[in-house]
C-alpha cells in the first residue's frame, strides 16, 4: 500500500459506499493508518491508496500512541455545516503544497465504525476541517480545487510537476496506463477490498 500523488486518476474518482465490513477491511484501515502518521499525516481517505471506496482515517494528534484519538469513517455524509473560516491546508498526496482554503467552521457528520454502528459527531476547528478535506476526497475533490483563482494559477507550475512526475513514474512502469487504473477501479468498486 502507499499513498498516490496528484495526477493519479483515483485522485478524481468518486468513490463507492462500502457494502461490508469484515476482516480485509480491518486489515486495510490498520494499515492505512500506519502509513498516515509515516508520512506525518493527520487523515487519509480510501482513494488516496488507490481503493474507489467511502471512507477514511482520522487521527488529529497525527500521533500513533495516541489510538484512542484514531477514527474510522465508514460512509461518511455531512449533513449540516454551519460558518465560515479559513485555514492553511496540506495533503498527503500533493507533499510539500500549502494553501489557505476556506472551510464551514462547524459540521454535522454521520457515518458508520468497524463495527458497522452508525455515529454523529459536531465537530469544529481542526477536526472538522479535517473531515469536510477527507470528504472531499471521497468525492474527487481535491482542495486546491476550493482556491481562489489567483490562488490556484500561483500553485499551477507545482500541480504540473506533480503531474510530469506521475506521467514519468507511468513511463517507467511504475503505474499502469489510465485506461488499466480506471479499470482495476471498476474491478474495486464491487466490493473488494484489495491492497
Amino acid at each position: 500500500m502507499q499513498i498516490v500523488q496528484y495526477g493519479h486518476p483515483v485522485l478524481r474518482w468518486k468513490a463507492k459506499p462500502i457494502q461490508s465490513i469484515n476482516e480485509e477491511l480491518r486489515s486495510v484501515v490498520r494499515e492505512m493508518f500506519d502509513l498516515m502518521y509515516s508520512a506525518k499525516g493527520i487523515g487519509l481517505a480510501a482513494n488516496q491508496v488507490g481503493l474507489p471506496l467511502r471512507f477514511f482515517v482520522v487521527n488529529v494528534t497525527a500521533d500513533p500512541q495516541e489510538k484512542d484519538e484514531e477514527i474510522v469513517f465508514l460512509n461518511p455524509r455531512i449533513r449540516r455545516r454551519k460558518g465560515t473560516t479559513t485555514g492553511e491546508e496540506g495533503c498527503l498526496s500533493l507533499p510539500g503544497l500549502y494553501a489557505n482554503v476556506d472551510r464551514a467552521e462547524e459540521i454535522v457528520v454521520e457515518a458508520f465504525d468497524l463495527e458497522g454502528e452508525g455515529f454523529e459527531m459536531d465537530l469544529d476547528d481542526l477536526p472538522a476541517r479535517v473531515v469536510q478535506h477527507e470528504t472531499d476526497h471521497l468525492d474527487g475533490v481535491l482542495f486546491v480545487d476550493r482556491l481562489a483563482p489567483d490562488d490556484r494559477l500561483k500553485l499551477e507550475p507545482r500541480l504540473l510537476g506533480f503531474e510530469s512526475d506521475f506521467r514519468k513514474q507511468q513511463s517507467n512502469g511504475q503505474f499502469p496506463p489510465d485506461d488499466e487504473i480506471k479499470r482495476q477501479l471498476k474491478s474495486l468498486e464491487k466490493g473488494l477490498v484489495t491492497k
